[in-house]
């Protein structure tokens, strides 16, 4: 979904007091999708096992905390999703021993690991759904979801014009027990995904309770699903529009990004303030700071019309992160770029949170392959356009995130330098959205094809028993085994440069840079002791040496006072 940007901020400022401090601050956060990242049993699933076995990767990586997308018991209707039982392992990944081992391992490395939660809807498999259909109308419990008649003579025609963000309708009509046409239930996503309604208590109660069981756990955060959709406009009104996927991001919605929300994540924080209080059952780590620079976190992930919108939900009695979408929607352009960074941080600054910065994640084209294709398609393609071209914006790209101030998230593989895979057969397709008319591209299986460890394998080290999802001819090449140690490698390159991010006084937190002057389509920051350059043209441009090279996205060579600074690359300096 293509999001608004506000209006570009006219300069920059000093940074402001921050409001909240930890550890979250400046975190590069690594995304672990598990049944894509390592099969432990070898049933062509990755699991708990095998993210578990793959810890000492990630620390030696450099990351600072792992977030795992959801391993809740699911039928799986998307991928996780839509969860049955939030407090139980989905056995495809393993049990609640699993976890328990993965958060210890995790933090005797110095990790941490945030988990999914999914608060706008459950799977209709869910014990309330479930007794709510079979209860009947009347049943209490239905009043914890949004079920309504329908409009139309005998209740034929949905309750109200909302559509699913999966294509067709919001709506689905239930059948009564004695076989008779009953009751519309509010489903956002697919059917199979009943909304939740947070204006009943007992559903405010139960995600506090939830929240509690994984902190007791050791989780020390959690990354909010859809944190923009919990509350819906009271009498759920008309939208008036039948193509409303075009408006999702340029406008308050009925659906999404209602005030309420911010009551929920209020009640949240108290919870996770009194946590982050308190010493960790995994004890310290090996590096000793663990839990002396303590704190829980949420994460928001909330698709807003501005980044102001987004500001909301990390004020400093609410959430600690959110997502930076704007900043992930926009193009490979200097001036773009500008302007999202400077609008970004101007309106992170007055509640004192950190900007986020992300490039790829599990639904979304990854970056690489976005970057080799025109600009304009969206963020869901299936050209796979000019990998080398891609490769070498990709590695630039990633130079620019983590040289900004504030956290920035990996997607798995990102690190690999990894293309979608973009012509997998219809055949083999498992987003759900790809399957229904109208609905998101459906294209998001590309980016979820299990990562390749070793060159050579039934599935390239992911696991002994193939992989869920095809993995393409020539994946070997780049595996962890084939980058490992080799010099200008991707792996490498993200080595590098999360380390000198973590020991450069110049990098990771704040709230502000410094633009300098520079040729159109060239960005020229700086931070305390550190300079940026990037060239984001097709053509090789000579600028000023601005220091003693530190690190870049291509190969350079200084020429006296100055150098020719490549296409489509990024370098750092030291000054």
């Amino acid at each position: 979904m293509t999001q608004h940007l506000a209006a570009p901020s006219t300069g920059t400022s000093g940074d402001a007091p921050a409001h909240q401090t930890g550890w979250w601050q400046d975190a590069v956060i690594y995304q672990v999708y598990p049944r894509s990242f390592a099969d432990g049993n070898g049933d062509g699933m990755g699991d708990l096992a095998g993210v578990r076995g793959k810890l000492p990767y990630l620390k030696d990586l450099g990351v600072d905390a792992v977030w795992l997308s959801p391993f809740y018991a699911s039928p799986q209707a998307d991928a996780g999703y839509d969860v049955a039982d939030y407090r139980t392992i989905d056995p495809m990944f393993g049990t609640l021993l699993d976890a328990d081992a993965l958060i210890r391992d995790a933090h005797d490395l110095g990790l941490r690991i945030i988990v999914d939660l999914v608060p706008n809807h459950s799977s209709d498999r869910h014990e309330w759904f479930r007794r709510a259909l079979a209860e009947g109308p009347g049943s209490a419990l239905r009043e914890r979801y949004h079920f309504r008649p329908g409009k139309g003579a005998d209740g034929e025609l949905p309750p109200n014009d909302w559509e699913s963000i999966f294509g067709g309708p919001a709506w689905t009509r239930t059948t009564d027990p004695d076989g008779t046409p009953g009751d519309w239930y509010l489903h956002l996503f697919a059917p199979e995904q009943p909304d939740f309604n947070w204006e009943h208590p007992a559903v405010a109660d139960e995600f506090r309770s939830i929240l509690r069981f994984w902190l007791d756990m050791g989780v020390d955060g959690f990354r909010v699903d859809v944190a923009h959709g919990l509350v819906k406009a009271a009498g759920l009104p008309d939208l008036g529009s039948h193509d409303q996927l075009k408006l999702l991001g340029n406008d308050v919605m009925p659906f999404f990004d209602q005030d309420g929300v911010h009551e929920i994540y209020r009640s949240w924080r108290i919870i996770l303030d009194e946590y982050s209080e308190k010493k960790g059952p995994g004890g310290p780590s090996s590096e000793g700071r663990w839990w002396a620079t303590g704190g829980r976190i949420l994460v928001a992930e909330a698709w807003t019309p501005t980044v102001e919108r987004t500001a909301n939900y990390v004020r400093p009695d609410e959430m600690h992160q959110a997502f930076n979408f704007q900043y992930l929607s926009t193009a490979w352009d200097a001036a773009e770029l500008r302007k999202v960074i400077d609008t970004s941080l101007d309106a992170m600054r007055p509640v004192g949170a950190p900007t986020t910065w992300v490039l790829s994640n599990h639904d979304v084209t990854r970056h690489t392959t976005r970057f080799a294709n025109p600009p304009g398609l969206g963020t869901q393609i299936r050209n796979a356009g000019d990998r080398e071209l891609g490769l070498r914006r990709a590695r630039a790209a990633t130079l620019l995130m983590l040289a900004l101030p504030g956290s920035a998230y990996v997607y798995q593989g990102e690190e690999l330098g990894l293309p979608d895979v973009t012509d997998l057969p219809d055949e083999v397709r498992q987003d759900p959205s790809f399957f229904r008319a109208a609905g998101q591209d459906g294209f998001r299986d590309g980016c979820r094809v299990p990562i390749p460890w070793t060159r050579d394998g039934s599935s390239y080290g992911f696991g002994d028993g193939g992989s869920w999802l095809p993995q393409p001819e020539g994946w070997g090449e780049l595996s962890v085994q084939a980058q490992t140690g080799e010099e200008g490698s991707t792996l490498e390159l993200y080595r590098s440069a999360i380390a000198a991010r973590r020991v450069h006084p110049g990098l990771g937190a704040g709230a502000s840079v410094e633009w300098l002057g520079a040729p159109e389509g060239l960005l020229i920051f700086a931070r305390p002791g550190f300079v940026c350059t990037v060239n984001t043209t097709g053509r090789p441009v000579r600028i000023p040496v601005r220091g003693t090279v530190l690190l870049s996205s291509s190969p350079v060579v200084t020429d006296g006072a100055e150098i020719e600074l490549p296409a489509d690359t990024t370098v750092w300096w030291t000054v």
